[in-house]
């Protein structure tokens, strides 16, 4: 019986020997180990638009929030911090520590449940990335065996990187460099020793240890680490005794970050269009022309002038329901008898404003509605609006190109002109918004007070063929073929306006606008915009221009635009019925174009012109400029070759193209002739 029983005891020592290397050897015969995924590690990676001036703009992710940092990048004491609190004999092992193994089985056995863990580094990478985190005997086994896989085909550097890169951090952090961003808004140089170490030991437990949710949590696991590092000797007694005192600022930002999301919006667009579909995950460093500052200015002047003109539409109403008293000794009038009277749908109203660096291109700010939160539409890129009489200074500038100058005389007569439509005999009569006449008037005032009727008898006085001919150099699309030209009856964006309008800011040469400086990715540039310019005139007619439309603000439809201590030159655009309001003009430096109108197309209340609600947006909007920039330029420069002469009561400017009149006939402007 006993040598039965020694039988039986010999074969389980033998079997309990045995065991684990057949386990190990079933595993390992079983499952086809691909490691692949670690060894060509390629995340997904969190792509970041900036500003001019290199401040970020947002983050721009798929599903994980991840910025990449190569081994170089890690500050050393980021790896002393790891390899202390998660695997002091990391760079010794071959993936598994049999030591802790034995330790962690002993005291399993022991407490009768899993009270310490013994992964290596390198097992915690294969679980977040190969494996899952169910805790069960094959797990552990497979961990192991992909472990000692990887550390046969990557270094230690390696595997530090991926990990390093790899791992959650809490607050939707992937990656330690995302966290030092996302929690202290620093870079990982620029990180103190205790925030690496809040950093090194987020991973064991994501949310306990998160310093936005329990600071106080978070500070006590950093001392854990800071403390092994000095049991160790990795740092000095003076360098522990600091970091226990420090106590880091914490940031509980959102994720994307984004400070301005019409630019976020429009970034993606133009991504679209260079075809690269992998913005949210390709890791993108992307450079914009943008400034911060200026496109904070640009939202709170749009929502300004919006918040205006709903005060003078109330006021409006208060004034309507006092007549509708008065006239039919109604009481208490209803609200649908004033909304028939007005004929008005404040909740379409919206507005739009772009500016552009007149001699770049580059687009400063761009706001696409009153509340991005409201709507997200971009109405200063996507939306195409006819621009009414903000279009009538390319007109006059062919004028003057061809020799007319400010003091050339304009017929302001109503005419009645005969058109053909559909087989059926039609009549157009154009009216000036004033409903009234000049009969002779100078160039320069029939533009600073927009004189429809003088700017259709001048695309007369050109040749309407002349006139399209020579409008093509502004690269205007979409010009109609007819008389309607001089009322501005084409569509474009605000953007494009802006654009065009550079050929008057820019001394007669239009730049393309810019919204991305350069692009990169994985530290090399990938794109770098292109300064395309052409010539539309030479400066001294372009200079010209300016003084007409710098008089359009001093005394014209844009007297609403007129910013004390800056000169500016702007046109006024009002569209038929008032369905659109704008003002597009430009500083010595920065060209603005401001939009107002319904959604819908339909008219504004009919008070509504360019210069009443366009005018207070652009207004504030250089007002903000000259708080946050006082060193812009404030005059214009006089271009070579423009002369200064009195005519009349006002100051006019001749060149060699635009010639003073042979004989000063220079009507009252106040005169009205009777028809």
């Amino acid at each position: 019986m006993k040598k039965y029983l020694k039988k039986i005891f010999l074969s389980l020592v033998v079997l309990g020997f045995v065991s684990p290397f057949l386990l190990i050897g079933y595993f390992l015969t079983a499952y086809d180990y691909d490691i692949s995924k670690l060894v060509d590690y390629k995340p997904e990676v969190t792509s970041r638009i900036y500003d001019k001036d290199g401040k970020k703009i947002a983050n721009i992710f798929n599903k994980k929030h991840r910025y990449y940092a190569s081994f170089d990048e890690i500050p050393p004491h980021i790896i002393e911090a790891l390899v202390a609190i998660e695997d002091t004999t990391f760079f010794e092992h071959p993936g598994i520590n049999i030591d802790a193994i034995f330790r962690a089985a002993i005291k399993v056995i022991r407490a009768g449940k899993a009270v310490e863990g013994a992964s290596t580094i390198t097992q915690q990478l294969v679980k977040n990335v190969l494996l899952t985190r169910e805790k069960k005997l094959s797990r552990k086994i497979k961990e192991a065996i992909y472990a000692i896989k990887i550390e046969h085909a990557l270094s230690k550097e390696q595997i530090l990187e991926r990990y390093l890169n790899e791992i959650y951090y809490g607050h939707g952090y992937y990656g330690i460099k995302t966290a030092a961003d996302g929690y202290f808004h620093k870079r990982l140089e620029d990180l103190t020793l205790k925030e690496m170490a809040i950093l090194v030991g987020l991973p064991k437990a994501p949310s306990t240890y998160a310093p936005t949710k329990n600071y106080d949590i978070s500070m006590g696991r950093a001392n854990r680490v800071v403390k092994r590092m000095y049991v160790l000797g990795w740092i000095e007694k003076s360098t522990y005794e600091n970091a226990l005192e420090e106590n880091p600022e914490v940031f509980n930002t959102t994720l994307t970050q984004n400070r301005a999301p019409f630019i976020v919006d429009e970034v993606g667009r133009r991504f679209r269009d260079m075809n690269i579909s992998d913005l949210k995950t390709g890791g993108y460093e992307i450079y914009t022309t943008i400034d911060l500052r200026l496109q904070v200015a640009a939202r709170e002047s749009v929502k300004y002038a919006y918040e205006e003109s709903l005060k003078r539409i109330d006021a409006y109403k208060e004034k309507e329901l006092k007549k509708l008293a008065t006239y039919n000794a109604i009481e208490n009038p209803t609200e649908d008898e004033l909304f028939e009277l007005q004929d008005v749908n404040i909740t379409q109203l919206n507005g739009a404003l772009v500016s552009l660096d007149s001699a770049s291109g580059n687009i400063l700010a761009l706001v696409g509605s009153r509340d991005y939160k409201i709507s997200s539409y971009n109405r200063a890129t996507q939306g195409r609006r006819q621009p009414g009489s903000a279009f009538k200074p390319f007109i006059y500038q062919v004028a003057i190109d061809l020799g007319f100058s400010g003091a050339t005389e304009l017929v302001d007569i109503a005419k009645t002109y005969a058109y053909e439509k559909d087989g059926e005999e039609m009549k157009w009569r154009p009216k000036n918004y004033e409903k009234n006449y000049k009969g002779l008037v100078t160039l320069r005032e029939a533009l600073v007070h927009s004189r429809n009727l003088a700017t259709i008898n001048l695309v007369n006085d050109i040749g309407l063929s002349n006139l399209l001919r020579e409008l093509k150099k502004f690269n205007i699309r979409h010009i109609p073929n007819d008389l309607s030209i001089s009322l501005g009856t084409m569509s474009m964006s605000p953007l494009k306006l802006a654009e065009v309008y550079t050929s008057f800011s820019n001394g007669g040469v239009q730049v393309k606008s810019h919204l991305i400086d350069h692009i990169d990715k994985a530290n090399q540039t990938i794109y770098e915009k292109q300064e395309i310019t052409h010539i539309t005139s030479i400066p001294s007619q372009s200079y010209i221009m300016t003084t007409i439309l710098r008089d359009v603000v001093n005394r014209g439809t844009a007297r609403r635009a007129r910013v004390r201590g800056i000169e500016l030159a702007a046109k006024t655009g009002t569209t038929n019925s008032n369905v659109d309001g704008w003002l597009a003009g430009y500083s010595p430096t920065i060209t603005t174009v401001a939009w107002f109108g319904n959604d819908d197309n339909t008219p504004m209340y009919k008070r509504e012109t360019g210069g009443k609600i366009a005018g207070p947006a652009f207004r504030t909007f250089y007002q903000k400029i000259l708080k946050l920039y006082p060193q812009v330029k404030r005059k214009f420069d006089v271009a070579e070759g423009v002369t200064k002469v009195h005519v009349g009561k006002r100051m006019e400017y001749f060149s060699d193209i635009s010639r003073p009149p042979r004989v000063e006939q220079i009507s009252d402007p106040q005169e009205e002739l009777l028809w």
